[in-house]
């Protein structure tokens, strides 16, 4: 395999035939190792995560591969990253697969196995991952608030991060002095979701996992125990909701067949007839990446809703959590009545999906 360089994303419009683009699309591209929806990532290499699509191919070498000379992604995150990493350094990535496989996943899917024993490696590193990338550059989803393009800003991110994760993910604790607060944090949390204070309460076939637990907690721990899940109702003592779709539902995953997301407005009409305070619940679009239902405050940037709930108001409904979660579940059972769990669905059939669903 040659030795690829990176090239950040603009330069690498002007370099498509040669260029394999990693968790991102670029028309030409000699490569496409993504799995965003309907991305022409090929089958052979289809992943969870496109860190796992770029480690497939690097285990087969295909000539498109043999080809190039550099490799690119629009934008920085941990799974995207992690690919061009492993593109990068591929006898190291191959070495490390599993764990890498494991950081991409909590990055992007926000989901962690704790019985691993490379789980608590792997929530190091994603820590020291968000710590230094916030302490010097700018927050996921903040390049905007900088009057500045994700797609050319994220390219200085990348210059700072590709020399340096080799040492630390072969030496965690040389990033410790990073990766402690936000470790600690989960840490504790973690064990909060595993106490008896957390009651979880899962709904198969729907996709659905309703979590109680008495304070908002971070994504890492939240999410961990649902894998295999795509919603999370979240209930916290004095009646504070959230509920959301994941992220495994904006990306084609590979692994499993999942429900198409819904419109939650008609759930968020139904729920403001119950509530008395003189708030409202209000919802995301189905094309966002993570789209929430919650009482509304004042409207929530697209960097605060990225950021873990125990980071944001939470507001208190007047509707008890038995009859919440009793509403939720019966508007997903209404409205999935006569659709099935598949792969790989298009934005079209999704909408088609909720249109059809509407009463």
């Amino acid at each position: 395999m040659p030795q690829l360089t990176f090239l950040p994303f603009a330069q690498a419009r002007r370099q498509a035939a040669a260029t394999v683009v990693v968790d991102s699309i670029l028309p030409r591209a000699t490569l496409t190792l993504a799995h965003w929806r309907q991305a022409p990532t090929p089958e052979l290499y289809r992943d969870d995560t496109s860190a796992g699509s770029a480690l497939r191919a690097l285990l087969q070498q295909p000539p498109e591969l043999q080809g190039a000379q550099f490799v690119t992604a629009n934008h920085f995150d941990v799974d995207g990253f992690v690919g061009v990493w492993a593109l990068l350094n591929p006898g190291l990535a191959k070495q490390h697969e599993t764990l890498l496989r494991m950081v991409a996943t909590l990055g992007d899917f926000r989901e962690l196995d704790w019985q691993h024993p490379l789980a608590d490696t792997a929530l190091k590193l994603v820590c020291w991952l968000n710590a230094k990338e916030k302490e010097l550059f700018y927050p996921p989803f903040g390049a905007p608030e900088l009057r500045r393009r994700e797609d050319e800003a994220s390219a200085e991110k990348f210059a700072w991060f590709l020399p340096a994760f080799a040492e630390v993910m072969q030496n965690p604790n040389l990033g410790r002095g990073a990766w402690v607060p936000e470790y600690e944090r989960v840490r504790q949390a973690t064990e909060v979701m595993q106490s008896s204070a957390t009651q979880l309460h899962r709904y198969p076939e729907l996709g659905l996992v309703v979590v109680h637990t008495p304070e908002p907690l971070p994504y890492y721990a939240l999410f961990g125990p649902t894998a295999g899940y795509d919603m999370v109702l979240s209930c916290y003592n004095e009646q504070r909701y959230e509920l959301e779709y994941k992220y495994t539902t904006w990306v084609d995953l590979e692994s499993r067949p999942t429900l198409p997301r819904l419109p939650l407005q008609a759930l968020a009409e139904r729920l403001n007839e119950l509530e008395t305070t003189r708030r409202l619940w209000t919802c995301d679009a189905v094309t966002d990446t993570g789209p929430q239902m919650r009482l509304s405050g004042r409207g929530l940037s697209k960097v605060q809703r990225y950021a873990d709930p125990d980071q944001r108001p939470i507001y208190a409904s007047s509707i008890p959590a038995a009859e919440l979660e009793t509403e939720v579940v019966r508007f997903f059972k209404t409205q999935y009545v006569g659709v099935e769990p598949r792969r790989y669905w298009s934005w079209d059939e999704t909408r088609a999906t909720g249109v059809a669903a509407q009463p």
